[in-house]
């Protein structure tokens, strides 16, 4: 019963720090990668569909992405989802491909993206946090029908501290090295 309320915990709480990590991902720093682009969705054909989905991308300068739409009917969509997203790029049409080239980050968008990075880092301890009191309180229950003695309880709760430390601080080093990547000039 521990053990698995304690491994279901653990799974979960992954999860969460897998998810930060994804957020952190597109956050966008000074270099271009294709995951900055992966929460936008544009209209194709009355359906909101990732960009991943429509378009090809690579990135042959830190600076520059090349995007190839699989149907071209859909290049005018990409655009406009790109352009209407919160990176505040301006996609450049070529033709059979969208180029979007990433200016520098002025020092006070550096600040706005650290402060982004900050609360994603937020939400991530919190979604931590909750996974632990929901396992707390299943352990207390557990506990309170007899399922289980205080002891075992206390010690259950005890490795549940510790997981939960060890989620919370993957978390926070995921944060600083954003942190850093981000003040990189």
């Amino acid at each position: 019963m521990i053990d698995a309320t304690l491994r279901e915990a653990d799974d979960k709480m992954g999860k969460a720090v897998e998810h930060a990590r994804e957020e952190f991902a597109t956050i966008r720093t000074g270099r271009a990668h294709p995951a900055m682009f992966a929460n936008i969705t544009a209209d194709y054909y009355g359906q909101q569909t990732p960009l991943q989905q429509l378009a090809g991308f690579q990135v042959p300068e830190p600076r520059v992405v090349i995007i190839s739409p699989y149907d071209m009917s859909a290049k005018g969509a990409i655009e406009k989802a790109i352009r209407e997203s919160d990176l505040g790029v301006n996609p450049s049409d070529d033709g059979k491909v969208l180029r979007v080239i990433l200016p520098e980050l002025t020092e006070d968008r550096r600040k706005e993206f650290i402060k982004l990075a900050k609360s994603k880092a937020e939400d991530g301890r919190v979604a931590v946090r909750n996974l632990r009191r929901n396992a707390k309180q299943a352990l207390d229950r557990a506990e309170k029908d007899s399922e289980i003695s205080q002891d075992e309880n206390s010690g259950a709760e005890k490795r549940l501290d510790g997981l939960t430390r060890k989620h919370i601080d993957v978390i926070d080093d995921l944060l600083k090295h954003k942190e850093a990547e981000l003040l990189a000039v």
